[in-house]
């Protein structure tokens, strides 16, 4: 089984998805400073300019995980990034996440870069298993990973305390039999 290290670009008809670089950072800035996009993704950490250079800076080198920018290829912009990680090799297995800056949700943009991503994972390095999870007050996401095939497992109760609210996160997955079915 192949490792991460190879960082491709994958193209549809909406989107491109390449390597992210710290070259991102002024793009995908605004996905860190807006407070609905770290509601939705459970994010309660504050990052600063410098953190993001950083973090986005390393992610080429990285063989235990893929990220990459989504880019919308109507305007040429970056828009969101598209994860693949915990990465675990053993079960041929790993977990994804995906988010967008404000404006760039709602044209399809994240259910065609679910799809080219789990695709890639699917079909060029041979997992069996991607999961998520998806907070119950972010219905528009949980509909997009259903559209792409993603199949609710169980919940996880209370799995997020967001301004004194517990709330449940749906764990949800797609086999690498189905992808095949799916996408046939």
């Amino acid at each position: 089984m192949p490792d991460f290290s190879y960082k491709p670009t994958l193209t549809g008809g909406l989107v491109v998805l390449r390597p992210v670089t710290e070259a991102d950072v002024p793009a995908l800035l605004p996905l860190f400073e807006d407070a609905e996009v770290m509601r939705l993704t459970g994010c309660h950490t504050v990052f600063d300019e410098p953190a993001l250079r950083k973090w986005y800076g390393s992610r080429g080198v990285r063989d235990d995980r893929l990220d990459l920018a989504v880019v919308e290829r109507a305007t040429g912009r970056v828009v969101g990034e598209a994860v693949l990680n915990d990465w675990d090799p053993d079960n041929e297995s790993c977990s994804f996440r995906i988010a967008f800056v404000p404006d760039g949700t709602g044209r399809g943009l994240g259910t065609e870069s679910t799809r080219l991503i789990v695709g890639y994972g699917f079909e060029s390095l041979g997992l069996h298993r991607i999961s998520l999870e998806v907070y119950a007050f972010n219905p528009r996401a949980r509909r997009a990973y259903e559209k792409v095939g993603f199949t609710p497992e169980g919940v996880l109760r209370g799995a997020l305390l967001w301004e004194g609210e517990r709330v449940d996160a749906t764990v949800m997955s797609l086999l690498a039999p189905e992808w095949k079915r799916l996408s046939a």
